[in-house]
């Protein structure tokens, strides 16, 4: 693992999860080895990992919001063995990371993006429903070591007693315990749980790093307990992006190569809905990534190599790779940003500015999306695609996805819907473009190819056909509380207005969608005659993050630390040596890297020191410590021989890694990670409903050929297994059944048992791959 941690991406590519996990590892290893009294291997390794992790720990300064851009799962899979590392080096080395201005966040992180019920997470990125590992470890450390203030306690006991403890969201075997011991070494039952200020109000967090917002974490699950999300930002987060794009730490860094963005989606201007705590509007988890998986747009004609022709997706979409594409050309640039997020009156306001994530070719001038949550239980977005004049589109196609139950259509009015059947209601959405027409959609579900730990989603696909130079789509999200009984739009070039009356209340909502900056309200919202505006106030302002300074200073400093802890090992090891033999094995072992490793008058004397400092202590105790000294200043300077060495091997590494070496990237993202054994109820196969609108090919397409090819070998010797049994059973109805031999008998209704097992496994295998 040591020598590898020079050539694999875990080594130098920074904040990915695999990185702390193997560092923590070869960590472990060398504290074991440290206190059997191998100190050179102990000493490689611990300098190793002190190399990579304290560069990790400064770049994290970047990252304001405390959030980690691979989102909450794989974000607890880093802060896992993270926080395990920060624990060991200052109770080993006394380095000490519990200020660290990136923890004082990283609680915001963990609590703002639980959904109502505290069972699951918004899962954005690669994700399961909840978290890898943890979180309950990890909060218990925050609160010990950085908040002091029950906080962390607090959420960690409200996770565990709504822990999921069957179905979707269940912990794996291989995740469950892992966790357990670290959480029962920092948890401080001093800290009595005591819940954050503002628990039980919703909030609206913006994590500026991630390009995140959320809104109604970490609630009881209640009616009018609504949790919505929207993502637009930047490709690797903020600080990620900003240090390749603006060449921040060019001693560490070389581009996307110390990065590693794989487990992002093409998610630019995404978002979720959960009224009630119920997923309504959700991620499609860890998937292939595809734009048509994430509730975003596609637009048609392609204008370059597309996965799904004619229709084109985000920049970042990868047609032949499970991870996502972020090294090379548009990819590398791609990027989003949150406009606007406010909440008033409890009226939550948001946009989001999506252009950055498609091909420039598309000639695509904006596409803008707005959300307006009117009512707990009623969500308002709208999409405005601005076209530059010479722009080749001619239709945009949106998804909106549901992990657990599939869509239903239904039509009211001329005006199109679909639904989900939750065991409290039926959850609905309806549409219709800035003209006042809907389109009838796509409803179908999309199984994932193997390699994959989920069956798929179900998706509601909307198509909407462009005008030129503006389009805009109107979309409405209703819970089970609410009785729309009218839902009216109207708009110009500049402004768009929509009318939605309730059995309860009514909303006038006028929004101005113009980007060029001539009118300084963004929306302005009437609900039953109180006026709610939403004005410039409500604009993020991102600012530029400073690059550390001393950055190289700041790691040197820190990797002072830990060799006088191997010096005074080294004394001690050789001080408690007692005969010649023992003291000899002791110091060959010691001294292997040291320039007098094969010197015996150098072994002799220093056993000759040892033996005349412990006559010494004997005769006058009071002198002890200093003859002590005397000992230690004898002693060659081994770990100095040893630096050498390891500088050889390093810069041979660092040599070999500057070449960019084409990279296994299915290998570099192993994840070494044992998915939840339960079997799920596989999505139905959704015959595409017949409409103009959709993408029906995407159901059938984009299947895995390793997976086909698995299949005909196994519906091979399936085949040819069959044909060995009649042929076997034929025999013993013909010749065996005339044979006196019992024996003959009893050996051909043996085989005939084992494979009629086979069979078995093989039809059983045929059935999971479709063959």
């Amino acid at each position: 693992m040591y020598e590898t941690s020079y050539r694999r991406g875990w080594g130098f590519q920074y904040l990915h999860n695999h990185q702390p996990t193997n560092c923590m590892a070869l960590l472990a290893g060398s504290l074991v080895m440290m206190n059997q009294g191998y100190l050179q291997e102990a000493y490689l390794w611990t300098k190793q990992v002190l190399s990579i992790m304290e560069k990790s720990i400064v770049l994290l300064r970047e990252v304001t919001d405390g959030s980690l851009y691979e989102g909450v799962a794989y974000g607890s899979y880093t802060t896992r063995s993270l926080f395990q590392y920060m624990f060991l080096v200052q109770r080993h080395f006394d380095i000490n990371h519990f200020n660290h201005p990136w923890l004082k966040e990283h609680f915001a992180f963990m609590y703002r993006t639980v959904l109502p019920g505290f069972q699951r997470t918004v899962a954005i990125a690669d994700s399961n429903y909840n978290w890898f590992y943890g979180p309950e470890s990890q909060l218990v450390f925050l609160d010990k070591f950085v908040m002091r203030n029950g906080s962390g306690n607090w959420l960690a006991d409200q996770i565990r007693r709504n822990r999921v403890a069957e179905g979707p969201g269940t912990p794996s075997k291989g995740q469950r315990w892992c966790t357990l011991h670290t959480e029962f070494l920092w948890y401080d039952a001093s800290l009595h749980s005591v819940p954050p200020p503002d628990y039980g109000i919703p909030k609206l967090h913006y994590f500026e790093d991630w390009g995140v917002v959320t809104y109604g974490s970490a609630l009881p699950a209640e009616i009018n307990r609504p949790f919505l999300s929207f993502k637009s930002g930047k490709l690797g987060g903020r600080a990620i992006y900003d240090i390749v794009h603006k060449n921040k730490y060019k001693e560490w860094i070389k581009g996307w190569r110390n990065f590693n963005a794989g487990h992002e989606h093409p998610d630019q201007n995404s978002f979720t809905f959960a009224p009630n705590g119920v997923p309504f509007i959700t991620e499609a988890l860890y998937g292939p990534k595809y734009t048509f998986l994430n509730n975003v747009l596609m637009f048609s004609p392609a204008v370059s190599k597309s996965c799904f022709s004619p229709w084109e997706g985000q920049v970042t979409e990868d047609c032949s790779s499970k991870w996502l594409k972020y090294k090379h050309d548009l990819a590398a640039d791609c990027q989003g940003r949150v406009v606007a997020a406010m909440e008033r009156n409890g009226v939550v306001f948001i946009r989001g500015e999506g252009v950055g994530a498609y091909n420039p070719k598309l000639k695509l001038k904006n596409f803008q999306r707005n959300l307006l949550l009117l009512h707990p239980q009623l969500l308002l977005l709208v999409d405005l695609i601005h076209l530059e004049d010479d722009s080749p589109l001619e239709a945009a196609t949106s998804f909106f996805h549901n992990v657990d139950v599939p869509f239903e259509e239904t039509v009211i009015d001329d005006v199109h819907g679909a639904f989900i059947r939750h065991h409290d209601g039926i959850y609905k959405m309806y549409w219709m473009d800035d003209t006042g027409y809907s389109e009838k959609a796509t409803v179908a579900s999309k199984m994932y190819p193997r390699g994959y730990p989920y069956n798929g989603t179900n998706y509601v696909n909307v198509t909407t056909h462009l005008r030129n130079p503006i389009t805009r789509a109107v979309y409405l999200f209703i819970g089970p509380s609410i009785d729309v009984q009218s839902f009216n739009v109207h708009g110009d070039s500049q402004q768009l207005d929509v009318f939605v009356a309730t059995s309860e209340h009514a909303y006038a909502v006028y929004l101005w969608t113009g980007e060029d900056g001539g009118h300084s309200v963004f929306a302005q919202i009437i609900a039953d005659r109180q006026k709610i505006l939403f004005d410039q106030t409500s604009t993020i302002r991102n600012s530029a993050v400073s690059e550390v300074k001393n950055y190289v200073q700041i790691v040197e400093q820190n990797l002072q630390h830990f060799k006088p802890v191997f010096q005074q090992l080294e004394k001690q090891i050789l001080s408690r040596v007692r005969n010649t033999d023992s003291f000899r094995k002791t110091a060959e072992r010691l001294l292997r890297f040291s320039d007098k490793r094969q010197t015996e008058e150098a072994i002799d004397r220093l056993f000759a020191i040892s033996q005349q400092q412990q006559q010494q202590g004997r005769a006058k105790k009071s002198k002890k410590v200093a003859k002590g000294y005397k000992f230690v200043d004898a002693v060659p300077d081994i770990f100095a021989q040893i630096e050498v060495n390891e500088r050889k091997v390093r810069q041979k590494a660092q040599t070999l890694a500057q070449k960019e070496l084409p990279v296994d990237e299915d290998e570099e993202m192993k994840d070494l990670l044992d998915f939840a054994d339960i079997t799920y109820v596989k999505h139905k196969n959704g015959a595409s409903i017949k409409g103009q609108s959709g993408l029906e090919q995407i159901v059938s397409t984009a299947r895995s050929s390793a997976s086909s090819i698995s299949a005909s070998y196994t519906r091979l010797f399936l085949i040819l297994n069959i044909v060995i049994f009649f042929v076997m059973l034929a025999m013993q109805l013909t010749y065996f059944q005339k044979a006196k031999s019992l024996h003959g008998q009893r050996w051909l209704y043996a085989i005939l048992l084992a494979d009629s097992c086979v069979l078995l496994w093989l039809y059983s295998s045929c059935s999971q791959s479709q063959c």
